[in-house]
């Protein structure tokens, strides 16, 4: 026991010079502020010299900032030569006119005892805000006459990043000759269905609508299916034209078309029609079927 105490009280002895040497390196760092104060030190003090160092503030700006030309490029260029500049910027970048064309439906309709013809097209030249609408379309018996025909010529202008308001005027070239003052809206609505509906004010003074929906599905890169449907109305009785008040018409169909390329594909599919109301009774006594069912092979193409 003796000798364990003598050999504590050694070890004590040896290690006290060191520890009283490290409290005072210690005490000589933080009176040469070689270390931070703690927290507590901070917030009791509360002076700018305990805070966070940091940048010092920016001086403001000088008077005459902001008194420049509202474009700097102008300063030096000068005004009318970036002017040119910033419109071919602006062109390069999607302000330049373009034209399109697209036959929507060329197709022929088998059906039992008449088969028919129909075609669907449309196309514009212009801007991406402004822009010329043409469109037309028709139908009729194989060697026969197109028992209906029409152009539009329309005016279109954006209203939101898909849609366009159009107006213009529709002839019709088939049947009596009739002209209508055209008031519509175009473009492509939540879900990627594309729609297209109208007014049409004949010269006669008789207000008929026609509303186009369809939906292109893509099953492969080059194979889509494309459910279409399309509504006609009229305001009232329109004897000469075969368009009764109300629901006129419906057409509800389905086309499955290859993309041999891009803007060639052929299609098939099967389309249903019926004329509804007072319609149907015009078409009775004409000697056509209310209803009817067709088998469609068709291509469509663009460019």
């Amino acid at each position: 026991m003796r000798r364990i105490a003598i050999g504590m009280l050694a070890a004590a002895w040896l290690t006290a010079p060191a520890m009283a040497q490290d409290h005072s390196s210690h005490q000589n760092a933080a009176q040469a502020g070689l270390t931070e104060p703690s927290d507590q030190t901070e917030i009791a003090s509360g002076s700018p010299e305990a805070s966070s160092p940091g940048p010092e503030l920016e001086t403001p700006p000088p008077p005459e900032a902001g008194s420049g030309p509202p474009r700097a490029a102008d300063a030096i260029w000068g005004a009318n030569a970036m002017r040119g500049s910033r419109r071919e910027l602006q062109q390069m970048h999607g302000d330049y006119p373009l034209s399109w064309f697209q036959a929507d439906r060329a197709e022929a309709q088998v059906r039992d005892g008449a088969d028919r013809y129909l075609w669907d097209l449309q196309g514009y030249y212009g801007g991406p805000t402004s822009r010329f609408w043409y469109k037309s379309e028709g139908e009729g018996a194989f060697g026969q006459r197109a028992d209906s025909a029409e152009f539009q010529a329309l005016y279109s202008r954006a209203i939101a990043p898909f849609f366009d308001v159009q107006a213009g005027i529709r002839q019709d070239i088939a049947g009596p000759d009739t002209t209508y003052a055209v008031l519509g809206i175009q473009g492509l609505a939540p879900y990627m269905f594309e729609l297209d509906a109208a007014l049409f004010l004949s010269h006669r003074g008789d207000l008929t609508a026609r509303i186009e929906a369809e939906l292109d599905q893509r099953i492969t890169q080059r194979l889509i299916i494309q459910p279409r449907a399309e509504l006609s109305l009229a305001a009232q009785d329109v004897p000469e034209l075969g368009i009764g008040a109300g629901l006129d018409r419906v057409e509800i169909g389905v086309r499955l078309r290859y993309e041999i390329v891009r803007e060639f594909a052929p299609y098939i599919g099967v389309e249903q029609s019926w004329r509804v109301g007072r319609g149907a009774d015009f078409a009775r006594a004409s000697g056509d079927d209310p209803r009817a069912t067709s088998l469609v092979l068709g291509v469509r193409l663009w460019f």
